[in-house]
């Protein structure tokens, strides 16, 4: 042992722990001649190379200007099977609903579609369903928006693959950014087709001011604004040439026929497509806008898609399924939508089938699916 310490004496180094480690002569030599002149690499720089997974093939695509003249765009219901997964008849039915009576447009995976209790899988499932059967009679803007800049740019270019006609896109909410941030985010997503930004402050707890748009304005894929803080907004907007869609279904009248708004993204179309057909598109009627405003202030009292959820299940057209943590109204309010629906017409709603209260053993609550 004595004899091979000493063939290694010149390069053993004896640690606290008392264990040695050896060095041959070279790789001694080598660093100390590395210690006197050596420095750090630098962090390469590379530029990004990102290419975006779009096509340029025309056929069945839609442009900017197709989207920025639609009047009306549903925010449509998901609906559900008993164990949790979607319920594609039920939803078919609730598309072809909207298409017979003059509905332009619709929302899949949003707020209201409840994209936010999906995975991505289902998500972009959903929208290439939407796409593939209805995608010639009606505009399918798919929600790919996200608080992660990484599943937006990735989801926008895999729903814009399979064909949605435009997206639709939130800022980023818990997790928010600056102002700056905001706009780099957008800027992210909005080149790679017709775009939709959406505002709702209420839900991401960050307002997107008009600054921020009137930047992304000078984008030629920018369609418009669904915006939610109110008709002065609006009308800010439309001074600017800015197309807008209310996104308050109590305030759409006066914004389409008083602040310029070209039209609506709407919950309560779900419900009433032909009569919010009428408010868009015959002038202005508050007669009819005052007839409605009860039932949308019903919709509205939880936050949605509460109230919709539960009055498509009294209506008959979807199975009463909620995935968690959405319930169902109580029966007190279930009986007062049946009262609205007699007071404005079952024949104007969605569904040939009586009204129900319904019982709240009818209603299957779903957390794992």
């Amino acid at each position: 042992m004595a004899a091979m310490l000493k063939s290694y004496s010149s390069s053993a180094c004896f640690t606290a722990s008392g264990f040695a480690v050896f060095r041959s002569n070279n790789a001694t030599n080598a660093s100390n001649k590395r210690s006197s002149n050596w420095k750090p690499p630098q962090a390469a720089i590379i530029p990004n190379l990102h290419l975006s997974m779009r096509s340029f093939e025309v056929k069945n695509r839609t442009s900017t200007e197709d989207i920025k003249c639609l009047r009306l765009i549903t925010a449509l219901k998901t609906p559900y099977l008993p164990d949790g997964r979607f319920d594609l008849e039920a939803y078919d039915d609730l598309v072809n609903k909207q298409i017979e009576n003059g509905v332009e447009g619709i929302i899949v995976g949003g707020t209201t579609g409840e994209g936010q209790l999906m995975s991505w899988d289902e998500h972009l499932m959903l929208i290439g369903h939407t796409v593939n059967c209805f995608g010639s009679k009606i505009k399918v803007v798919g929600n790919t928006g996200s608080n992660s800049t990484r599943e937006a740019i990735h989801t926008s270019e895999q729903g814009f693959a399979v064909g949605m006609h435009a997206a639709l896109h939130i800022n980023p909410y818990y997790g928010k950014t600056s102002l700056d941030g905001m706009i780099s985010h957008f800027e992210s997503v909005i080149s790679m087709g017709p775009t939709i930004i959406y505002n709702v402050p209420s839900r991401t707890g960050q307002d997107i001011p008009p600054h921020v748009i009137q930047t992304l304005a000078q984008s030629a894929s920018l369609a418009g604004v669904k915006e939610c803080v109110g008709n002065d907004r609006i009308k800010q907007y439309t001074a600017d040439g800015i197309v807008v869609w209310s996104g308050n279904d109590d305030g759409c009248h006066d914004a389409r026929w008083g602040y310029g708004a070209t039209g609506v993204i709407s919950v309560t179309s779900n419900l009433v497509p032909g009569l919010m057909r009428d408010i868009m598109f015959a002038g202005k009627n508050p007669t009819l806008n005052s007839k409605l405003l009860p039932l949308m202030d019903w919709l509205f009292q939880e936050p949605n898609p509460i109230g919709l959820n539960t009055a498509l299940a009294q209506l008959g057209v979807v199975r009463p399924v909620f995935r968690l943590p959405y319930v169902p109204l109580p029966a007190e309010k279930r009986i007062e939508f049946v009262n609205l629906v007699k007071q404005i017409g079952r024949e104007h709603f969605v569904g040939d089938k009586d009204v129900q209260v319904l019982d709240d053993d009818d209603f299957i609550l779903v957390g794992r699916y």
